[in-house]
């Protein structure tokens, strides 16, 4: 593994210095006449017209075209619990791929709380500067309720990518696996391995998207859930109630047996006698990085099509297809919330990017496809105006 110690030869390290991203200005500021309206007095105006009217800070701020990055460093990456500091980078990272792909504004915030109560207050705060917040790498059970408190709570977007980002393009991969094998998501045994923050998240979408919840099953690192757990939280105690309709019991291998789809989305490593055990002509995605969960070339060994979060391998389920997109499209028709319409939208969006070329190796488009993004956000926002939380 590479040494995470700085060194000056390190293309990584060099990349990184100074960070990633800076702020410019969009006028002119050469002339006393150019700062007059710029700054005072001519910015005045603007703020009294804004203190009338709120809603024109959309016409005459960076508020239409700006999101916070928000995160507390509890979950980044594969890394863990490493705090907010040193989160900074993932968060730069992610504010560039918003500015690349879909030429949305973000702004990097790390916090150092990891109490409830403290991040809501301080993103509730924060918000009247920006249209749209993303939350990023904020741990499971927590970013369920942080998420929650927000969207009930402000006027503009809430989408913690974590969950939605990885559902939106789980699901958009499985339509267009299901129509390269010809069969019907409806009918799909699909079992998903990890009840975290992606793993609730994908089986809301899948469902969402038209998979029969009875034909799911979901694990954690206790097995099966299902009514018959006594020790499930609340999350987990929905996904009881909603999916399992067969009442199975049992670990990841009784879970796969004779299921058709697997998505992998737990970081736990699933032995390959427990994929051969899944129905002919099946589907794995094995989502953990950058160890998935069943070593593509095993899982190919006893499946139809593979799928993996890592860009060495073909079909990368990547999180950059559906955010950019997503946050333009909301922002576009000035939304006030992201719906679940709008969530399929995006996922029919990306899959119909490749739908006339689809193959085993290519049921996902490239992350660096530039169709992509504006695809999502003319779907998003369309789909934002059909669910009546578009203010244009």
């Amino acid at each position: 593994m590479p040494s995470s110690t700085p060194d000056p030869a390190d293309p990584v390290f060099r990349l990184h210095v100074g960070g990633k991203m800076a702020v410019a200005s969009t006028v002119p500021l050469t002339s006393r006449e150019d700062l007059s309206l710029a700054y005072t007095p001519g910015v005045a105006r603007v703020c009294e017209a804004i203190a009338a009217d709120p809603d024109l800070a959309d016409d005459y701020t960076w508020v239409s075209h700006t999101v916070a990055v928000v995160t507390d460093g509890s979950a980044v990456l594969g890394l863990g619990n490493i705090g907010p500091r040193a989160a900074l980078p993932v968060m730069e990272g992610k504010a560039v791929l918003f500015k690349q792909f879909a030429g949305v504004d973000a702004v990097p915030i790390c916090l150092d709380t990891q109490d409830v109560d403290e991040i809501v207050a301080t993103v509730r705060a924060l918000a009247p500067s920006f249209g749209g917040i993303n939350l990023e790498d904020i741990s499971a059970p927590r970013c369920f309720e942080v998420e929650r408190r927000l969207d009930e709570a402000l006027p503009i977007p809430v989408f913690h990518d974590d969950q939605h980002g990885t559902a939106i393009v789980v699901l958009a991969a499985l339509r267009n696996a299901a129509t390269l094998l010809n069969r019907k998501l409806g009918d799909l045994r699909v079992t998903i391995s990890g009840a975290g923050a992606a793993g609730v998240a994908v089986t809301h979408m899948l469902v969402a998207g038209g998979v029969n919840p009875d034909q799911v099953v979901v694990c954690d690192s206790r097995g099966i859930i299902g009514r018959h757990r006594p020790d499930l939280t609340e999350t987990k105690a929905y996904l009881a109630e909603t999916t399992n309709a067969e009442g199975r019991q049992g670990d990841i291998t009784e879970a796969l047996r004779g299921a058709d789809v697997l998505v992998g989305v737990s970081g736990g490593q699933i032995p390959e006698a427990a994929v051969a055990g899944m129905a002919t002509g099946g589907i794995v995605f094995a989502l953990a990085n950058p160890t998935p969960e069943v070593h593509p070339e095993v899982a190919a060994r006893h499946v139809a099509v593979v799928a993996t979060g890592r860009s060495d391998y073909p079909n990368q389920i990547n999180n950059v297809l559906a955010f950019p997109g997503v946050f333009r499209g909301a922002l576009d028709a000035r939304a006030t919330r992201v719906t679940d319409g709008m969530k399929v939208a995006a996922a029919d969006a990306i899959a119909n990017v490749v739908a006339e070329s689809l193959t085993a190796d290519a049921i996902v488009p490239s992350p660096l496809d530039p169709r992509v993004a504006p695809a999502v956000a003319e779907a998003v926002a369309e789909a934002a105006r059909r669910d009546g939380v578009a203010r244009r």
